[in-house]
């Protein structure tokens, strides 16, 4: 079974996709992480990656894709694969269609301003590195568990957040109507908790055997 997850920044696509992964037994496989993993592992790749990334940019599409799939090609997904932060795009998603395309696209859809609120209501603590939201906090300032200052990541930000909505709307919400077209786009409700969102993704996946 090969799968991937579409959504928004915020949607739960990495929470979802562990959970999938612990279910059916798949890999799940973030290009972040791979990108971090050769990184780490100072492969050829991985330097090309470092280099770029040091310079405030974002690794290309032709890395992105060769990287992504190599990890394809690797001995855990001949059963299959739970794709998390790949494709972004259309000539990823044209990409993937050519050497190994997905059985089924789960989308977590949940509306932008919820997501905004999600994300930007989010406290880090300096101290323990907890963290929390401001819908259970309030306006708190100090860390619950330790006491330590809780402060608004820089990614957590409005200004943050609203750029990489519009990044995502851009590039990546045409995917929905790219998979839509080939009959294998499934959408659940994302605006619940965690399990009730994954108790609806696993009746749309077992809905396709």
């Amino acid at each position: 079974m090969k799968l991937v997850l579409l959504g928004a920044p915020g949607s739960g696509k990495g929470t979802q996709a562990s959970k999938i992964s612990g279910r059916y037994g798949l890999p799940h496989i973030s290009t972040g992480d791979i990108f971090r993993e050769n990184i780490s592992a100072k492969t050829e790749i991985g330097l090309r990656i470092k280099r770029i990334i040091d310079g405030g940019d974002l690794a290309p599409d032709d890395i992105t894709i060769e990287i992504v799939k190599e990890r394809l090609s690797a001995k855990d997904c001949e059963g299959g694969y739970v794709l998390d932060g790949f494709p972004r795009n259309l000539a990823q998603a044209e990409a993937l269609e050519g050497f190994d395309p997905p059985d089924a696209v789960i989308f977590i859809d949940i509306p932008l301003r919820k997501l905004e609120r999600r994300l930007t209501g989010r406290r880090s603590c300096k101290v323990c590195k907890g963290s929390f939201h401001v819908d259970f906090i309030d306006d708190e300032k100090v860390c619950p568990d330790c006491g330590g200052e809780l402060f608004i990541r820089k990614d957590d930000s409005t200004d943050a957040v609203r750029e990489r909505f519009a990044v995502y709307e851009e590039q990546t919400r045409p995917l929905e109507d790219f998979y839509r077209k080939k009959g294998r786009l499934k959408a659940v409700n994302g605006d619940n908790g965690a399990e009730e969102v994954f108790a609806e993704i696993v009746r749309a996946i077992e809905g396709e055997k």
